[in-house]
């Protein structure tokens, strides 16, 4: 199976449309403030506006209100949420919209048991954990610590480049991938040739 690929922290239009032209399967929009990579409103709607049929735009929270994400909502399509804090099955599901539940992974934590208990989600996103931090530290995690035959699709983040998502795909036959530094110039800015060779990795892992 073909290996999903997203694109996160896009701040830019034209960031997006060089990840469509790369090949990309979704692309994503932080709406955490803390983030450096955090996009206003506005601007993402002006990303999604952008983009072509058949590539999905997923909006990034970390404990908002469901006010907060429900005005987003009203201003921004967006395809999927991915949630990256403590937000319970409950409430990622009040939306109406398919989510993501992101779980920071290191020794001890249960996939099983997440698995179970977001079984509303459309997949587990699976990051490194980092004392304080929700995502996007560039660290990766042991990938042996992820169980076979989970119930929910893994979408592999944390810490993947072009020079070790090929590893990655071979290891732990994903669903999806899931990056963002990795084909950074700059925190929020994006390098299209990163992007190219980030993708080409992934196909490399799927032969």
């Amino acid at each position: 199976m073909r290996t999903r690929v997203k694109i996160c922290g896009i701040t830019r239009v034209e960031d997006a449309l060089a990840a469509v032209e790369h090949g990309c399967d979704a692309i994503g929009l932080v709406f955490y403030e803390k983030s450096p990579r955090c996009v206003q409103v506005q601007r993402a709607a002006e990303i999604v506006a952008a983009l072509p049929p058949f590539v999905s735009a997923v909006g990034l929270f970390v404990n908002a209100s469901a006010e907060q994400v429900g005005a987003v909502l009203a201003q921004v399509r967006l395809d999927v949420l991915q949630f990256h804090g403590e937000e319970t099955p409950s409430y990622c599901s009040q939306f109406g919209v398919p989510y993501l539940k992101a779980v920071r992974v290191r020794p001890g934590t249960n996939l099983v048991q997440y698995a179970a208990d977001y079984a509303g989600a459309k997949a587990l996103l699976l990051d490194a954990f980092a004392e304080g931090a929700h995502g996007g530290t560039g660290q990766t995690f042991d990938w042996e610590l992820i169980p076979a035959g989970l119930s929910r699709p893994i979408i592999l983040a944390g810490g993947l480049t072009a020079a070790n998502v090929a590893e990655a795909v071979r290891r732990v036959h994903p669903y999806g991938v899931d990056v963002s530094g990795g084909v950074e110039r700059e925190k929020g800015i994006k390098d299209a040739d990163k992007i190219a060779a980030f993708i080409r990795g992934v196909r490399d892992g799927e032969v």
